[in-house]
């Protein structure tokens, strides 16, 4: 039997964003939902990004640093960190940028609770709406992808809120 103290215990919602070398895509968007999750006052909702191909300490990109300087956020502080098993079981839903990632998470056993987030978005189940990759590209493609996380994002927010509200 559950004791009220249990009951009373606060849980965390682990949401995890993946791209290839968690410089660009899932870096941004793990600071563009903890933008969001801030202005909701939601306290119980932990976030991280990481890449499937990621050398550990790189810092964020360049373009991905000044994009979001551009709306006010900052990603300078902003570390790689490489995929491994213990984040797979730490997530409670993993986000990914490319349907390659999908792959990847499988082979570490989290494919049950992974989407590509444009799939997530849309409630659909495929690989079907993949993240436009800036790396490499120039401001432009940058704040592109920028404005489709921003999107893309919120709406995730939104769709977790029945999960994660109190």
């Amino acid at each position: 039997m559950e004791t009220e103290a249990a009951r009373a215990e606060p849980t965390t919602y682990n949401l995890l964003f993946v791209c290839t070398g968690n410089t660009c895509r899932s870096p941004m968007a793990e600071v563009l939902a903890r933008r969001e999750i801030d202005l909701r006052g939601w306290q119980n909702v932990a976030l991280r990004s990481a890449g499937v191909a990621a050398t550990a300490g790189t810092p964020a990109s360049e373009q991905a640093v000044s994009s979001v300087g551009d709306i006010g956020l900052d990603l300078t502080p902003h570390s790689a960190t490489q995929l491994d098993p213990s984040l797979v079981a730490w997530a409670d839903l993993i986000l990914v940028m490319s349907p390659s990632h999908l792959d990847l998470i499988e082979d570490l056993g989290g494919v049950h609770k992974a989407a590509l987030l444009g799939d997530f978005v849309a409630g659909t189940d495929g690989r079907g709406f993949p993240v436009s990759d800036p790396f490499g590209g120039g401001r432009a493609a940058y704040r592109s992808t920028l404005a489709e996380l921003e999107r893309l994002v919120a709406q995730t927010v939104d769709r977790i809120a029945l999960v994660v509200e109190p």
